[in-house]
């Protein structure tokens, strides 16, 4: 089991930039992935940039050359640094630590922190 918490939403005018960092608990190491997802009101999860444990990353069409997430298996935290931010980016935003096992994974979330860009 591991504990996430969110932290460093709030409110920035359009073309502003925000830091978001999420502490585990425990280790992140043996998490195949960890995640940032975001969810607009009224509209689905989705799935905004992943770093995995080999050091890869990958974004959204919607965020890239905006956003940067960041890994440190040491500190046990996972940041997303958001540039150039859009009304559209508005949204609650939620860490995820991912472990698979063949077909079969493992999520842990954090509760999230609220975005909101003012246009």
């Amino acid at each position: 089991q591991v504990q996430l918490v969110e932290s460093g939403g709030g409110l920035v005018q359009a073309g502003g930039s925000l830091r978001l960092s999420c502490a585990a608990s425990g280790s992140i190491n043996s998490f195949n992935e960890m995640n940032w997802y975001r969810q607009a009101a009224g509209k689905q999860r989705e799935l905004v940039a992943t770093a995995t444990s080999s050091g890869s990353t990958n974004y959204a069409d919607s965020v890239k050359g905006r956003f940067t997430i960041s890994r440190d298996n040491v500190k046990n935290t996972v940041s997303l640094q958001m540039y150039s931010l859009k009304a559209e980016d508005t949204a609650v935003y939620y860490c995820n630590a991912r472990r698979r096992d063949g077909l079969r994974y493992s999520d842990y979330w954090g509760q999230g922190t609220q975005v909101t860009v003012s246009s």
